[in-house]
């Protein structure tokens, strides 16, 4: 199994977007007429994070996962990366698409990014889905980890640290496309703007930057979308108890806890993951 057999029957384009003068790289699938759904990555990911999810998605949805602003291959601008700044390019792009409102799956930072949106811009979210959301908290230990793997594995020409920093968001290895995506991953890793980038895209690993990006209990009050939280029990970066939180601070949340899994609940139970979206997505519609 490989990233093309994932998508082999998906009629889908790698197109370059114009979001707000941000080259930005999208993988895009589905009726044109659809509603539109956006898939945004966690930090330092790119797209491929969803190659699992957009061909049974693509069937009645329109489809868009993206490089988020500074990371994979769409456009790096030399400005730290924060939170509004990561929604004013997810705006644009939907602007630069023509989605007036858009359904939002955000794994990890971009579930904290989805989540802002929604509570700056309800007018602009059908619904919300936080996969093992971040930005609730601060906790040192964690953030440390996160920069130092990343930074090893950008900054060192060697493949494993590239695949060790991959295998950290996983409760088991892919032998499917762990490879693949590791091969991915360092190339975008190893390219010089993104190295030259770094540094913006774990400025929230900082706790000065992170404490003003904080999703705080009363923004989340302010989300009126309807939103579903789905967690891995193992999990590496937050506990079960953060998501049961998470679901409690915004109205009306469901909370999915998939047993056996890590930190990307959308690719390694996908066969769980899909029906479950699809059937909220269909009774939020």
């Amino acid at each position: 199994m490989t990233i093309w057999t994932e998508l082999a029957d998906v009629d889908f384009r790698q197109a370059y977007v114009d979001a707000g003068g941000i080259r930005t790289r999208a993988l895009q699938a589905g009726p044109e007429d659809g509603e539109h759904v956006v898939f945004l990555h966690g930090t330092t990911g790119h797209l491929e994070a969803f190659v699992r999810n957009i061909g049974p998605h693509a069937r009645r949805y329109r489809c868009h996962a993206i490089d988020m602003l500074g990371h994979g291959y769409t456009d790096k601008p030399d400005k730290p990366g924060e939170i509004p700044a990561y929604v004013e390019h997810l705006l644009a792009y939907l602007d630069a698409v023509g989605a007036k409102k858009a359904h939002l799956v955000g794994e990890s930072l971009g579930g904290w990014v989805a989540a802002w949106t929604a509570s700056e811009h309800p007018e602009r979210v059908a619904t919300l889905q936080l996969l093992c959301m971040g930005g609730t908290k601060v906790n040192p230990e964690v953030m440390q980890r996160l920069k130092t793997s990343t930074t090893a594995a950008s900054l060192e020409d060697d493949i494993e640290l590239t695949r060790k920093r991959l295998r950290l968001l996983w409760a088991e290895w892919d032998d499917d496309l762990g490879d693949e995506l590791t091969e991915v991953r360092y190339d975008i890793y190893h390219r010089p703007e993104f190295q030259k980038n770094l540094h913006n895209l774990l400025a929230l690993q900082e706790t000065e930057t992170r404490e003003r990006n904080l999703l705080r209990p009363e923004r989340m009050a302010r989300i009126s979308a309807p939103t579903l939280v789905v967690w891995g029990n193992k999990n590496p970066f937050g506990d079960v108890p953060e998501a049961h939180a998470i679901a409690d601070a915004i109205p009306g949340a469901r909370l999915e806890i998939f047993p056996e899994c890590g930190h990307w609940p959308q690719h390694e139970q996908a066969d769980r993951y899909n029906p479950l979206s699809l059937e909220f997505l269909a009774e939020a519609s």
